[in-house]
């Protein structure tokens, strides 16, 4: 593939669950992946957790993709507040910029109606203007996905991205935390391409050198 050092955005711990299984393709190919979550979503963890489990269980997921620690940013807005502080994430999202400088940057698609995914979306987009920029699915957010790139997955990439969803034990009572819907859209995408898997994405800039 032509990207070398991607950055991938997420709002909320387990989002990239829209892209993990190409998450594992490129870290199998010594790609360098950064992931940056703006919020581990306090407020809302299931009754009968600890208040910090969703750091805890991210933190366990990165591993088990194999992004290095030491490529992980950690930002502490309030969950569901996003566009009250799209501003302070704008100013944060453009120091990950002069910081990473990435390829390719993988976020929420544009047409994700979630308003905190809505937010970075937007305001990555506007920080990463200069970079290729692909939109990630997460069907039980979007109402509209203009997938225009397919990126074929193995079979052992979908056991990295079931494995990734798994060590988020909290969220598993989610009805996309299972290991049935996320082969089985894997495996839509895939016949898209002719393919047993693939992942799926909103092509937002596309940038070749």
């Amino acid at each position: 593939m032509i990207f070398n050092k991607i950055l991938c955005l997420g709002a909320h711990p387990d989002d990239e669950f829209g892209c993990s299984g190409t998450l594992s393709k490129f870290l199998e190919e010594k790609k360098e992946v950064y992931y940056a979550v703006f919020s581990f979503c306090e407020e809302s963890v299931p009754k009968g957790f600890p208040s910090d489990i969703l750091k805890k269980e991210f933190k366990s997921a990165c591993k088990n993709l194999g992004i290095k620690e030491e490529n992980l940013f950690i930002y502490d807005f309030k969950v569901r507040y996003f566009p009250r502080d799209r501003q302070a994430i704008l100013e944060e999202l453009v120091k990950l910029r002069n910081q990473i400088q990435p390829d390719l940057v993988l976020l929420p698609a544009l047409s994700d109606i979630h308003q905190d995914h809505s937010v970075i979306a937007r305001e990555g987009l506007r920080a990463f203007k200069y970079s290729s920029v692909f939109g990630y699915e997460l069907p039980m957010n979007t109402i509209s996905f203009q997938h225009a790139c397919f990126i074929k997955l193995e079979e052992r990439h979908i056991q990295k991205k079931i494995g990734d969803l798994m060590c988020y034990k909290s969220q598993l009572f989610r009805a996309y935390a299972n290991e049935d819907f996320l082969r089985s859209l894997a495996k839509v995408r895939g016949v898209q391409i002719n393919e047993e898997y693939a992942e799926a994405f909103e092509v937002i800039r596309l940038k070749i050198t």
